[in-house]
């Protein structure tokens, strides 16, 4: 494929310098924002009187066709031995077209092209990671709102301070990705600016309307200075800062929680889709997915300082050095999202270990200071206070007992100030919500921010639908993690493969997050079995929305009977469901109780929904 500038060479490059000069392995990324970006310039040269209508159309239709090629997979750009992803367009563009297509780069320098091209995608991915990090936002909300009353200790110097809301530690990394969201929001609006039409350097000699290009472009405006227009960078480092920024919050969002799940804290339970196990240690049980995240912060803020320090030493104008722009931001680009995507993995499979949050939330002697505070109240110097309090934190180290078990004759030898009223102050939960202000870790400013973010990241709209193949996954994470629970019985991936049109899911910002099966029996009786929410997202109604959905498609059936066999009797007797007697279920029904673990000491209780005695259920989407 010849080159876009050969004209005054008499020989042609050596495959060294080719493979070394070549940037199509990489930036063929940007072919689809290239063909944008020449539809757009084929117009406005024509409206220039470059191009005839008829020869502007030509083009248009011929770069359309070559989009849907390489979105259909037609096109092997890479093995095309085209230079870059520019000559690339071109030369499949006259192949097609002949002499027309010579006429598009009238005007138009690669250097104004790329960096057009790369404003486009950029301003794509921006939006793409915006999305995800709101979505990460919104997944941290429903932990937070999940666990309003969970108290763990808090830190400094990794030491035991003052006692946390678990949800408290969850918003201080909503508001760290919501900082994220807004850097990316700034740098947007900075780099919607249009750089196509100042050619090489100087600007071009055709009557190009570029305010109208730039429009056509979905650009707020053009670049108004044609020197800074083909070589400014300035958005690149915008999104690797931001990427660096954020990237250091999920760095340190892992590492907390990497803490949280070790075995010495024990604070929370990582789900498997998120762990792995040791080669050698069968007990092992690894954050993996945790560990990458803060593995692979290093690798972005290695391409922030690769592009700094290509920028510092370049003259005005474009050089070639510019070309190391991209590999970096493409890679940073799609490691940062990654790393999103599987935070929120991460934060959909924690379950807390609540009593070992409280007994370390008491363990660490967080209520001295209120202690301290306590015998000022009582008209003691805070000095004299503090000195006093410190006494009895030693004592109670020495006795192995948290302040508030000691008794008030051991609590009276270092103050007879001290008085019955000093155990109430001395509770976890007066710690905390004696925090009750803005900011603070007390319940009431904890829950109206939750509640206030929820609001301003839009609620979160649930969807009941039938199941499909697409949610195995999904499902069968559910029921493996109930199951082992004992709360509902093992199912093998192939039987839920067959058994994918009895499920109904519930879906949350994409994402399943509950599923039953409606299960029907030669009998005539249907059983309501495999039903299971996920663990952060409890007391959201989800459970009983899928229960009336089958209850729903059961009675389209013409069924008559739906039996449960549950733990939770309570919960079904509210929808309706009757008391039954488990000796008069069919054979094929109690068949089932083969793989359950409990079998010969059974819990379940057996209850029936008689559908022809019911009036028809209506069923809507809601909001949580």
């Amino acid at each position: 494929m010849a080159a876009l500038w050969g004209g005054r060479f008499q020989g042609g490059s050596s495959d060294i310098f080719k493979a070394f000069n070549d940037s199509l392995p990489f930036d063929h990324v940007l072919v689809q924002q290239d063909i944008q970006g020449s539809i757009g310039w084929s117009k406005a040269i024509q409206k220039a009187g470059v191009l005839t209508l008829d020869e502007q159309q030509q083009m248009e239709q011929a770069l359309l066709d070559l989009a849907q090629k390489i979105t259909l997979g037609e096109v092997d750009i890479i093995n095309s031995n085209a230079e870059d992803v520019h000559s690339f367009v071109e030369s499949a563009l006259t192949e097609q077209l002949g002499d027309i297509a010579r006429k598009l780069h009238t005007g138009r320098s690669r250097n104004d092209q790329v960096a057009t091209d790369l404003r486009l995608w950029a301003r794509e991915q921006v939006d793409v990671l915006i999305d995800a990090l709101n979505t990460c936002q919104q997944q941290l909300l429903t932990l937070a709102e999940n666990n309003q009353e969970h108290i763990l200790p808090g830190y400094t110097h990794l030491q035991r301070a003052q006692p946390i809301r678990f949800a408290h530690w969850c918003m201080a990394y909503v508001e760290m990705f919501k900082r994220d969201t807004s850097r990316l929001i700034d740098a947007r609006k900075r780099m919607n600016q249009c750089p196509l039409g100042n050619g090489a350097l100087a600007g071009t000699t055709y009557p190009i309307d570029r305010h109208e290009l730039a429009h056509s472009l979905g650009f707020d405006s053009p670049c108004v200075n044609s020197l800074d227009a083909v070589s400014d960078r300035d958005f690149v480092l915008d999104i690797l800062f931001t990427a660096s920024t954020s990237m250091m919050h999920l760095s340190r969002f892992a590492e907390d929680l990497i803490f949280f799940n070790s075995g010495e804290a024990n604070f929370i339970t990582l789900g498997d889709q998120v762990t792995s196990g040791s080669s050698l240690m069968p007990q092992k049980k690894n954050p993996d997915a945790l560990e990458l995240i803060r593995g692979k912060t290093g690798r972005v803020y290695g391409n922030l300082q690769a592009l700094l320090v290509t920028m510092k030493g370049l003259p005005m104008a474009y050089n070639k050095d510019l070309q190391e722009d991209k590999e970096g931001l493409f890679e940073s680009v799609a490691q940062w999202h990654s790393c999103l995507i599987m935070a929120g993995e991460v934060i959909n499979s924690i379950e807390l270990n609540s009593a070992r949050c409280q007994k370390a939330a008491r363990e660490g002697y967080a209520n001295a200071t209120e202690l301290a505070d306590y015998l000022v109240s009582k008209g003691m110097p805070f000095r004299t206070a503090h000195e006093v309090s410190g006494q009895v934190v030693l004592y109670a180290l020495n006795q192995e007992e948290p302040i508030e078990s000691l008794r008030l004759d051991e609590l009276q030898q270092f103050s007879a100030l001290i008085e019955n009223d000093v155990y109430p102050i001395l509770e976890l939960d007066y710690l905390v919500d004696k925090r009750n202000v803005l900011g603070g870790t007390g319940k009431e400013p904890v829950s109206k921010i939750i509640n206030e973010y929820r609001h301003n990241l839009g609620a979160a709209d649930y969807v009941v639908r039938d199941a499909k193949l697409t949610d195995l996954r999904a499902i069968s994470k559910l029921v493996d993690y109930w199951a082992s629970k004992e709360e509902n019985l093992p199912r093998a991936e192939d039987e839920l493969i067959k058994a994918i049109r009895d499920f109904a899911v519930i879906e949350v910002n994409g994402q399943v997050c509950a599923c039953a099966a409606l299960y029907i029996y030669s009998t005539g009786l249907a059983e309501i079995r495999s039903l299971g929410v996920s663990i952060n997202y409890q007391g959201k109604g989800y459970g009983k929305a899928l229960v009336e959905h089958l209850l729903t498609r059961a009675k389209n059936l013409a069924l008559s009977k739906i039996l449960v066999l549950t733990r939770k009797p309570d919960f079904f007797a509210r929808l309706g469901f009757e008391l039954s007697d488990m000796e008069k279920l069919p054979e094929k029904v109690m068949k089932d109780c083969d793989l359950c673990p409990r079998q010969d000491n059974c819990d379940e209780t057996a209850l029936i929904y008689v559908l022809n005695n019911h009036c028809p259920l209506e069923i809507t989407l809601q909001k949580v």
